[in-house]
């Protein structure tokens, strides 16, 4: 058994969950979720709480499992409060615009043309202009997937430098950096 998977995983009390064909429902004050179960998974829901189990126990289901239990966990802490994260722009004119109309953030990071990056309607984007060249920029979305793969995208725009440290990164993030080269006569 998934040390994970078995866990009950419980429902607060303004938060609606539908369950219908392997296709799981969350609506919450924040907005509305959904998800398909692969697998031969078994979605249990007793008043408040739900519980996932295996109906075969081949290695296959084994794998989702856990993964099932914390997606539904996941959907139901986002439409609930949301998650959020935030990256910094490091670097001498390193820049970033946004345009909040046309759901458009337009990047200047030291190529020789602009980046422009469309961003989904659920996701929200604040920027703030920090001293000693810092920009931050702060996603927020009820879609904890969604928010992971935009945030890995504008990550990947001009990934952090080992040697300076200049790039865009998460804020917390630890970055290795490496010794420069040396004149050693």
């Amino acid at each position: 058994m998934s040390r994970i998977g078995k866990r009950n995983i419980i429902i607060p009390k303004n938060i609606l969950i539908q369950i219908k064909n392997n296709v799981i429902y969350v609506t919450g004050p924040l907005g509305k979720l959904s998800l398909k179960i692969r697998g031969e998974l078994k979605i249990e829901r007793a008043e408040n709480k739900i519980t996932i189990k295996r109906i075969e126990n081949n290695k296959y289901n084994k794998s989702l499992h856990g993964l099932y239990r914390m997606l539904i966990n996941n959907m139901i802490i986002g439409v609930l409060y949301g998650f959020k994260k935030d990256l910094e722009l490091k670097g001498v004119g390193y820049k970033v615009a946004l345009d909040n109309e046309k759901k458009v953030l337009e990047f200047n990071l030291g190529y020789s043309h602009n980046i422009v990056m469309n961003f989904p309607k659920d996701l929200k984007v604040e920027i703030k202009n920090e001293t000693n060249q810092k920009t931050r920029i702060i996603l927020m979305s009820y879609d904890k997937q969604l928010l992971g793969i935009f945030a890995a995208k504008i990550r990947s725009l001009r990934k952090p430098d080992p040697y300076k440290g200049k790039g865009i990164r998460y804020i917390n993030e630890y970055i290795i950096k490496k010794a420069g080269k040396t004149n050693v006569k």
